[in-house]
């Protein structure tokens, strides 16, 4: 992945996530043309039909109203992620964006598809990734498996240094320390997580700089403690590439 990077712990297409879209949209519009958007319900594939075509009009609205072209694609399955009708429009995106659902399944759905090959092409490129809650969580090493109840982890698209994100961060105030207790005892040597709270993204590039957009924070979370870094910082990712092969 060679452009912007967007993972959000929650706000797909609401006004709040408006400064953080335009960011987006600026860095794939530096020669002039409008950029186009392509947005994905497939995480919310197992919710129906209702759900899906919200997801969808939410993201048609949202970025027609930032100036993109937009189209919102009803790959929701393994059947119409492998549909080369997609291909074309997902290779020419400036950037793609994954709303919520399940984690897992947008995961086993989208791996090895024909969508997914298209898409690598468009970010290899340098269009920008959007994921929120699922859509980021489903770029790190693992992903939870939601009919454990998360006791049991599925290896994942690793694209990022960190062995999990996990969105909605502050929503877990109850249940924190264990959660933490928990994910800590998983973690080894230098690995590390990513916490996101709600309304609010963690924007960056691999291997560069990233900045904290939105209304919380994000955390950074070690066997050692937690960092929390509130809106318009910057830090880099600790690479621990090496240590997780």
């Amino acid at each position: 992945m060679n452009g912007l990077i967007a993972l959000l712990g929650s706000g797909e297409y609401l006004p709040v996530m408006d400064p953080i879209d335009r960011v987006l949209l600026e860095s794939v519009s530096a020669d002039g043309h409008t950029p186009r958007v392509v947005c994905l319900p497939t995480a919310a594939g197992t919710e129906g039909e209702a759900s899906v075509q919200r997801w969808m009009d939410m993201g048609l609205r949202h970025f027609r109203q930032l100036g993109a072209e937009v189209s919102a694609l009803p790959i929701i399955d393994k059947t119409s992620a492998d549909d080369p009708q997609y291909e074309a429009q997902l290779e020419a995106a400036d950037l793609i964006y994954f709303s919520g659902g399940n984690p897992l399944y947008l995961f086993e759905t989208m791996h090895g598809s024909r969508a997914w090959a298209a898409a690598q092409k468009a970010w290899d490129r340098g269009a920008a990734y959007a994921g929120c809650s699922a859509g980021a969580m489903i770029l790190a090493a693992l992903v939870p498996d939601v009919r454990t109840a998360g006791l049991r982890q599925v290896e994942a698209f690793n694209q990022l240094p960190a062995v999990s994100v996990i969105p909605h961060f502050d929503r877990m105030q109850l249940w924190r320390p264990m959660i933490l207790t928990v994910l800590r005892g998983r973690l080894t040597g230098e690995q590390y997580a990513l916490g996101i709270d709600e309304n609010t993204a963690l924007i960056g590039r691999l291997n560069q700089t990233w900045r904290v957009m939105g209304a919380g924070k994000v955390y950074l979370i070690d066997r050692e403690g937690t960092q929390a870094h509130s809106a318009g910082e910057e830090f880099k990712l600790p690479d621990t590439t090496q240590e997780r092969k």
